[in-house]
């Protein structure tokens, strides 16, 4: 079993790359916002009993799936709202079923991150789209992503298209495990 955790801030093209990577691979995709919608439309965000059930169905999903050895992808924001050792707790799970955790980190320039937070496909689940909340949150988001896993490839989306950031991970992931810039 293999979990492709793609994580990034805000607005990094997460969703995207992760829909091209399901695609041509065949793996199911588990993106963040399955969770937190759902999760939000009983709890307010960010709240303690939105926080617990949040990273509970996320931890839930993954555990199954590893147990069932099947392989998917999952999307993941860094933010202050989720527990400092979720993505250990999640490697710990996945490796405690004989697989593995990749990791793969993007990150995109602040004024392209704007220009992105409003485009109209951010509608589709309940993304962040305010650049005056983002401001406000972005050195704690920033903390957040310092903290993450060291990742097998990093990717600079605001220089590289979502086409060649998927086939850049796919081809990663055929190959040894390294630390890779993709720009």
């Amino acid at each position: 079993m293999r979990l492709l955790f793609i994580y990034g801030p805000v607005a990094s093209g997460k969703l995207t790359i992760a829909r091209l990577v399901a695609e041509r691979t065949g793996l199911p995709l588990f993106h963040n916002h399955l969770i937190v919608d759902a999760v939000a439309a009983v709890f307010p965000f960010g709240s303690q009993e939105f926080v617990q059930l949040r990273e509970h169905f996320w931890i839930e999903t993954l555990s199954k799936a590893a147990k069932a050895g099947q392989s998917l992808i999952f999307t993941f924001a860094p933010e202050p709202t989720v527990t400092d050792d979720f993505p250990e707790r999640v490697s710990r799970l996945i490796e405690a079923a004989d697989g593995e955790v990749v990791f793969v980190a993007l990150d995109v320039e602040a004024d392209e991150q704007e220009r992105r937070l409003v485009e109209p496909t951010r509608m589709a689940f309940g993304k962040l789209r305010s650049p005056e909340i983002l401001r406000d949150l972005r050195a704690s988001m920033a903390a957040c992503m310092q903290a993450m896993p060291q990742p097998a490839m990093r990717i600079d989306t605001g220089t590289t298209t979502p086409g060649q950031a998927a086939d850049a991970i796919i081809e990663m992931m055929k190959t040894a495990r390294r630390t890779t810039s993709v720009s």
